[in-house]
Formats: structure tokens, sequence, C-alpha cells
């Protein structure tokens, strides 16, 4: 009796175990996207809506990818900033896909370490390639630091009647 209710107690723990480390792993990141696709259709999105594209370059592997993800998303302000004036996409680099040729032909912002954050305007051009280190303070990212990295990057501080 003894030895069947530690057996079944072992299997209860690996089964709590197994599911709370499947249900921790986060999806943001999409290995199987087709980036280019991605990018493509976002700007275009953003061309048709005056919006630029933000790009958010990491994997699932990277907390402070996942950290940044969060903040974002927790902070009303930050959210409504990014979704008023960017089309986002998770640009994924992991083992399993690194997209190296379209790093490559964003000019290898990986080389800043991840999460690593480009900018494009409505024609698909690079304006903007952001080491995320420098929107850090304290142990995180800072929401006063990111909402003025995408204030300083949005579509109407680019427009020379915004800096008058």
């Amino acid at each position: 009796m003894k030895q069947i209710t530690l057996l079944l107690c072992g299997l209860l723990l690996w089964s709590a175990a197994s599911f709370a480390q499947t249900a921790a792993k986060p999806t943001l990141y999409n290995p199987q996207a087709d980036a280019r696709a991605d990018i493509d259709a976002a700007v275009k999105k953003a061309a048709a809506s005056g919006k630029h594209v933000f790009l958010q370059m990491g994997g699932n592997w990277c907390g402070w990818c996942i950290a940044f993800d969060k903040l974002v998303k927790s902070n009303d302000t930050l959210q409504n900033y990014l979704e008023q004036n960017y089309e986002v996409v998770h640009v994924n680099y992991s083992q399993e896909n690194k997209n190296e040729a379209v790093f490559a032909s964003l000019g290898h912002p990986e080389r800043f370490g991840f999460p690593v954050f480009v900018i494009l305007n409505g024609k698909g051009e690079r304006i903007h390639t952001q080491n995320s280190e420098y929107l850090e303070e304290g142990k995180g990212h800072s929401s006063r630091k990111v909402l003025q990295f995408f204030k300083h990057w949005a579509p109407a501080a680019l427009k020379p009647a915004a800096s008058n």
C-alpha cells in the first residue's frame, strides 16, 4: 500500500511538473512564420493607415523579449500608443529559424542582442534600429523610456511640422 501511495504521489508530481513546463512556455515568436511575408503585409497596412512598422526581434527563449512584451501589454498608455502608431511584427530568431536573410536585409540588428527593435516606414525602409539596453532602468525596461522611444519614431514625430 505504501509503495502504491508513493507511486501515485510521484506520478502526480511528474504530471504537474510536465503541465507547468508546457503551460509556461511562451509563444510570442513563431519559428515557422514567414517573417518576410509578415513584414511585407505590415508595411502594406502601415502605408494605408499612415503608421510605421515596429519589429520586435527576438525569440521565445529570450526572457527580456517576453518581459518587454508583457510590459507593453500591461501598460495601457504604451499599448494604446503602439497600436495607434505602429503595425507590430514579432520576428523570430532561434535555433529553429534564425531568419538570416531578413536580419541581413535590416543591417544585422542582432548585433545589439535581444530584444532589438527596428522601425520601418510605410515604404518598408528601415528608419531606426534600437538597442533595447537603452530602454532599461533598474532591473527592467522603463515605461517612461519605452514611451519616449515610441514617440520619437512615430510617424508624426518625423514630419517637419512636428519639430517646429
